[in-house]
């Protein structure tokens, strides 16, 4: 399937989400762009997701930047160390997750990939547009199967009677990965300025009868804006590490980082 830029496999692009506010996560006190947390003291998260789209065969890669945006910028540059070609697109006010590719829909392929910089996981995004483009699907979203704790005792009520208890249960849930391969097509329903959230398309989607494609992803997967998510994979680094980028110790252009 052809694209505006060519061959939508032959050249993929990927927008990667780095405009999301500031926070600070344990143990460090200086506020960062989530995409600049540190791993194991070597590199920010935003460096390991560049690093894995570049692996992966991504011919070029836009980073959406906004609050902060100036040392995400500064950071990673025009990409040239690490091979990439990298541009920028900056938020003035928050536009939501798919708000940044609405803005700048003329300047993208039929298909790519939209992924949140603050996400560790050792999917290969090339793979997944791949497979997003023979399905024919509007939408395709990358899920991993979970569990969440509730903090509460929960009671099984029956006529009014407590006929069963549980304290603090653990369900099962499937969690969106925050890394999504679209026909952007989709997205020219939307006024471009607009604040559109990755919610509301999924929304509209299913309410047009189109529901988006789930895809289990079982490896690993880190949402670095959670702080247990971040202190896990921060301890666990030195493990993650040949995981997710097995040629790192080859390549002397990473960028040490320090909270």
């Amino acid at each position: 399937m052809s694209s505006v830029n060519g061959s939508a496999t032959a050249s993929p692009r990927a927008v990667v989400l780095a405009g999301g506010v500031g926070t600070r996560l344990p143990p460090h006190s200086t506020e960062f762009p989530k995409p600049l947390v540190p791993l194991g003291g070597e590199l920010a998260v935003i460096e390991v997701v560049l690093r894995q789209l570049r692996r992966q065969g991504f011919a070029r890669i836009t980073l959406a930047i906004g609050n902060l945006g100036g040392l995400v910028r500064a950071y990673c540059e025009d990409g040239s160390r690490w091979g990439i070609d990298l541009d920028y697109w900056t938020e003035d006010v928050p536009l939501g997750t798919m708000g940044p590719v609405i803005q700048h829909l003329d300047e993208v392929p039929e298909h790519l990939i939209v992924t949140n910089g603050d996400v560790l996981t050792d999917l290969d995004r090339r793979a997944f547009l791949a497979d997003h483009i023979r399905s024919g699907a509007s939408l395709s979203v990358a899920t991993s199967e979970r569990s969440t704790e509730v903090d509460f005792g929960v009671v099984e009520v029956a006529a009014g009677r407590i006929v069963g208890f549980h304290e603090k249960p653990a369900f099962p849930i499937v969690a969106s990965m925050g890394v999504y391969a679209i026909s952007s097509a989709v997205l020219s329903r939307y006024a471009a300025g607009a604040a559109v959230g990755f919610d509301q398309v999924v929304l509209d989607l299913i309410e047009a009868g189109d529901p988006p494609r789930a895809v289990s992803h079982d490896g690993v997967w880190f949402d670095l804006g959670r702080p247990a998510e971040y202190l896990e994979a921060d301890r666990r680094w030195s493990e993650l590490a040949p995981l997710l980028l097995p040629d790192l110790d080859d390549d002397p252009d990473s960028a040490a980082v320090s909270g």
